[in-house]
């Protein structure tokens, strides 16, 4: 009988601490508390500068106090207020005896009262975060319809893509486009912010795409169409850096604007690896966007690389190492199909951050058009010609 006590107790213990992983109570204390209380004082003033020892302290309290308390609504603010002061009450009570002496003391009913109410007001809070999660799972799901499942089949092409996000909804965009004169129009790009705000930008800016490129793919026509969309639905914070390639596959033809977005890399079949775009402005910022679109070829051998600064913009928390643009650039110069390198760059990434939660949302598109011995072996051999019909007689 108790032995089985003993293994239930087990078996709670290890589905109640399930998910827990090495350093994750240390980051919860050191790195998420601080968080917690740059976000919860952020609209509170300052511990004032000559404020040091127990002054200061009180001070850090009264402000932390006062921004949890401003989080909740009125109702909850209050219920809040009622249990940290039984909380202080019950913890220091101060009692004058009849012979002028100071008894100070603590008494566990003020104190069950404020464990009882700060649990009733986190259970509230929880319900909040439970359909807000929902919600946001909904959105999640809804945003990932938008993106490609699969990658174009085009011949002598090989294409590889992947997307995280850092929350439940994500900022980052990519899609392909497949043209009906053959051409495909391949889009990465980035919203400003994370969260349902740079979600609802992502949508603007693939509604527009949508209907941008049939009427015409162009990159000048195409791309002005979309800062018009972003300008004038969001506000002054809110923009998308995005770039836009009209490829030709049989050619290796690539039209492009890159507005603000990171230069995808090219890494060319001689080894060389070079960035396309000249900079500008995220597409938003400004109603009136002058377009100047480039054209490069890739080449047999070729392989093109398309990411969100998520990638070499990562910080390693606890070195304050940053992932860098330099180690994304010999990553892809090691060259090798769009899957090899896009595995590469995804491995690395991750074998970076350790197990760290990443802090942006990432995605990335590879392309690499086959070299010549390739597209000779994928082409099946020709035919042989018809036997000559039997003469005549």
């Amino acid at each position: 009988m108790r032995t089985s006590r003993i293994r239930r107790a087990q078996t709670f213990v290890r589905q109640y601490t399930a998910g827990v992983r090495g350093g994750d109570l240390r980051r919860l204390f050191r790195e998420e508390a601080s968080d917690a209380y740059q976000v919860l004082t952020r609209d509170q003033p300052p511990v004032a500068e000559d404020a040091s020892g127990a002054r200061a302290f009180v001070q850090r309290a009264k402000i932390l106090f006062l921004g949890l308390s401003y989080q909740l609504s009125p109702s909850r603010r209050l219920l809040f207020a009622l249990a940290v002061t039984l909380a202080l009450l019950g913890t220091c009570r101060i009692e004058y005896n009849t012979g002028g002496g100071v008894h100070v003391g603590g008494s566990t009913g003020p104190l069950i009262i404020a464990v009882v109410l700060l649990v009733f007001l986190l259970a509230l809070e929880l319900v909040d975060r439970v359909r807000v999660r929902d919600e946001l799972e909904v959105a999640r799901e809804l945003q990932r319809q938008l993106l490609p499942r699969e990658a174009p089949a085009l011949t002598g092409w090989e294409v590889a893509h992947s997307y995280r996000t850092a929350n439940a909804v994500g900022g980052d965009y990519y899609t392909f486009r497949e043209l009906p004169d053959g051409r495909v129009a391949v889009v990465g790009g980035d919203a400003s912010g994370h969260g349902i705000a740079a979600g609802l930008i992502m949508v603007i800016a693939h509604s527009t795409l949508q209907l941008a490129t049939d009427q015409d793919p162009r990159p000048e026509a195409v791309v002005p169409l979309v800062n018009k969309a972003i300008a004038a639905a969001g506000g002054r914070r809110a923009f998308f850096t995005m770039f836009y390639g009209l490829l030709e596959p049989e050619t290796g033809r690539l039209d492009f604007v890159c507005a603000g977005h990171p230069f995808p890399q090219l890494r060319q079949a001689d080894g060389a690896v070079v960035e396309l775009g000249r900079g500008g402005l995220p597409l938003g910022i400004r109603k009136q966007l002058d377009v100047v679109p480039e054209t490069v070829t890739l080449a047999p051998g070729d392989l093109l690389l398309i990411y969100s600064d998520g990638i070499p913009e990562s910080v390693r928390r606890t070195t304050g190492e940053t992932f860098g643009f330099e180690r994304l650039r010999n990553l892809v110069a090691l060259g090798g199909t769009a899957k090899e390198a896009h595995d590469r760059v995804v491995g690395a990434f991750d074998a970076f951050l350790s197990g760290e939660p990443q802090s942006d949302d990432i995605s990335l598109v590879a392309l690499s058009r086959a070299g010549a011995a390739e597209s000779s072996r994928a082409k099946p051999p020709p035919s042989p010609p018809p036997p000559p019909p039997p003469p005549a007689g």
